[in-house]
């Protein structure tokens, strides 16, 4: 596991407990040198992660859109920053450099991002772990969504299970990385997009 590409946030949310959840994974990432994938901004839970990557001596890889960038949205300070035209040319980027993925709490964009990873896994696009960092409960209803349409018959049980739903930052980590590991010894190639 070289690489984890994390959706979350351009806020902080509520009190300061994502703020130390994002710090804390990143730290941890850091300290297994798991380099960060992200989004490239320097605000929210954005700029929280990467910048606990950085002090921990990781690798932070943004990749930002120009429009972004012209906001001075940009986190100036990273090992890599990759500046791309569209959305859609974000996310094939972050996908290509990261060998799993971890939601953590954010907005619409955050949803959009792991919803296509998803979609790309269950379309054999790629085969890469997808994890929720459950922080504070946050995802709950969103799981609770999911296992109505498993119920409904509209995603299928094998799609649900493989999710990877966590709230403590080590475990999460655990799970993605023998996750990742048991798949790769079953012949899984996490490489392909």
């Amino acid at each position: 596991m070289k690489s984890i590409g994390v959706f979350c946030g351009a806020n902080h949310g509520q009190g300061e407990v994502y703020q130390k959840a994002a710090a804390k994974l990143g730290s941890l990432m850091a300290a297994q040198q798991i380099a960060l994938v992200f989004g490239g901004g320097k605000v929210g839970l954005m700029g929280t992660i990467a910048d606990a990557i950085l002090a921990g001596g990781g690798q932070a890889i943004g990749v930002i859109p120009q429009s972004l960038v012209d906001r001075e949205v940009a986190h100036t300070g990273l090992s890599e920053l990759h500046v791309v035209q569209t959305m859609h040319e974000r996310k094939a980027l972050m996908a290509a450099r990261s060998d799993a993925f971890i939601a953590m709490p954010g907005g619409f964009g955050t949803l959009d991002e792991v919803n296509e990873i998803i979609t790309w896994n269950q379309l054999g696009i790629i085969r890469k772990p997808v994890a929720f960092y459950n922080v504070n409960g946050y995802f709950n209803k969103f799981m609770e969504m999911i296992d109505h349409g498993v119920a409904e018959g509209f995603i299928k049980p094998a799609y649900r299970d493989s999710l990877i739903v966590e709230e403590d930052a080590a475990a999460l980590l655990r799970k993605v990385v023998s996750y990742a590991d048991a798949a790769s010894e079953s012949g899984v190639d996490f490489k392909r997009i």
